[in-house]
């Protein structure tokens, strides 16, 4: 009964023959762009972003993971838009401006404002490949473990702040 515990229960299925459907994303900047120092790790300052919907498809947390360090910022959105997502994404980087080099996210709608995030926080805004998770995969494997705290279809709608920052401490101070 081992398997019972184990963080991945389905199995996943390939996207064959689709494409996206969503439309494209004004001026951005891609991956390919980024500097080298970005992949090899050696400075703090370069972060990944990436959103977590929640049971109703307006909520939505916004998870900063900084690539050296694992250092982990997460905050509640009252919507998916991109002015909430900005928001965010500036309130929770402003402390740390002067440590803050570039930002990489995913092509989703919420990102769209990525110029004005670049303007505010005075970064390099970089998008992966489309259904390119791994090229962001610091992020990624963070929102997983958020996953194990907040469950697909769980609600945000009752999460207060106190639950977030001891979600996060516990995070930030992992071994």
């Amino acid at each position: 009964n081992l398997y019972s515990h184990l963080r991945q229960l389905r199995k996943r299925r390939k996207r064959i023959g689709t494409y996206d459907r969503r439309g494209k994303l004004p001026n951005i900047q891609s991956i390919d762009l980024r500097p080298a120092i970005v992949d090899r790790r050696r400075r703090l300052g370069d972060w990944e972003v990436d959103t977590i919907l929640g049971k109703r498809k307006g909520q939505a947390m916004v998870t900063l993971t900084e690539r050296k360090s694992r250092f982990t910022l997460v905050s509640l959105a009252e919507r998916q838009s991109s002015a909430a997502v900005r928001t965010q994404i500036c309130r929770l980087l402003l402390p740390y401006k002067s440590h803050v080099h570039t930002l990489t996210s995913d092509h989703g709608k919420e990102f769209a404002e990525h110029e004005e995030i670049a303007k505010t926080l005075d970064l390099s805004f970089y998008f992966a490949h489309p259904y390119s998770a791994w090229e962001r995969g610091t992020n990624e494997n963070t929102n997983g473990l958020l996953r194990q705290y907040f469950p697909k279809y769980s609600s945000f709608q009752d999460l207060t702040e106190i639950q977030l920052e001891i979600v996060i401490q516990k995070l930030n101070h992992r071994p």
